[in-house]
């Protein structure tokens, strides 16, 4: 596939901001061994075939490995011959440790560890070491990061110094990036954000963001990123074993899947393809970001979020009670 073609490669708005973004964005959660280890070389192809591709959004978080995604993608980043739009979070600093737990991110830098900060310090903290991660000289999407039990520190310390450097330059937008919808929708009626990144909850097996995120987001010409398009892994192999929001899936959840999975068997139509292209159902989605640990991986995302599904095969899921009708 040459560069530029595909819908994955198809540039659209962030409405409020000045920013153009790929359909398909590149998510580096794996960059940091989420779950299993990936080699310096393949998060390089990674970064490189994306390029190849026409993708130019990337997303990283210093929680990904305690800065190591941010290290890896930093990397691809200078060898880039094209712009990019690139976007990392505030929430967690990484503090100096002598054994860090590395149960979720296998290449996690073990003398570093992950500690809530949502203070005007550690904001500017974050973003700062961010950069020097990342070997570059601005970021472009500042995201708060996960305030499930800070909510009122985030909203009354976190974004008023967003919304500082927004107004000075320094950044492009301000966003808030989350599994859950509650607290981004009370954050797009309450703040001035661009954009959120809201993660499993407008899936094949959650829309759960459709009935208070969205039509919050339309009113304000908020732009919605999806990640967690697969639910953390059930809906790319819904088998025994298979992980529902980063825990071990329900024999309740494998069975929806299936379900899923089997309906679009009659359309020839593939569950992956289907998990990745579902959000964009929905006039509220802007984009879709999903993380590979390989470019082979990258490009199998990318040839099924380009390929052709009928209308008749999400009618089916609607019909069949499987996924809710866009209102």
């Amino acid at each position: 596939m040459s560069e530029g073609s595909g819908r994955h490669s198809e540039k659209v708005q962030l409405t409020k901001t000045g920013l153009a973004i790929s359909r398909l964005a590149l998510g580096t959660a794996p960059f940091g061994g989420l779950f299993t280890s990936i080699s310096e070389s393949d998060a390089d192809e990674v970064v490189a075939a994306a390029f190849d591709e026409g993708i130019n959004y990337f997303d990283t978080a210093p929680l990904y490995g305690h800065g190591r995604s941010e290290i890896r993608l930093g990397r691809g980043l200078a060898r880039a011959k094209a712009p990019f739009v690139l976007s990392t979070k505030i929430g967690e600093v990484l503090n100096p440790t002598e054994n860090a737990d590395t149960s979720w991110f296998a290449d996690a830098d073990r003398g570093l560890e992950p500690v809530f900060d949502f203070s005007r310090e550690g904001v500017l903290r974050s973003i700062d070491e961010s950069l020097k991660r990342l070997g570059v000289d601005h970021i472009d999407i500042v995201y708060i990061h996960d305030p499930d039990n800070h909510v009122d520190a985030a909203l009354n310390e976190s974004y008023p110094v967003l919304h500082e450097l927004r107004s000075q330059g320094v950044i492009k937008a301000i966003g808030i990036g989350m599994n859950q919808s509650a607290v981004p929708t009370r954050f797009v009626n309450e703040t001035d954000i661009d954009v959120v990144l809201i993660a499993g909850r407008y899936t094949l097996l959650d829309q759960s963001a459709q009935s208070d995120l969205f039509p919050a987001a339309l009113r304000k010409k908020v732009a919605i990123v999806i990640g967690g398009v697969y639910n953390s892994g059930v809906l790319a192999n819904p088998n025994p074993g298979a992980t529902y929001d980063y825990l071990p899936a329900s024999e309740e959840i494998i069975f929806r899947a299936r379900q899923v999975r089997d309906a679009l068997s009659e359309y020839n139509v593939s569950l992956t393809a289907a998990a990745l292209q579902f959000p964009l159902r929905h006039p509220a989605v802007t984009a879709v970001l999903t993380g590979s640990r390989s470019a082979k991986e990258l490009r199998s995302n990318i040839e099924d979020f380009d390929r052709a599904i009928g209308d008749e095969a999400w009618k089916a899921l609607e019909d069949l009670g499987l996924v809710a009708q866009i209102p």
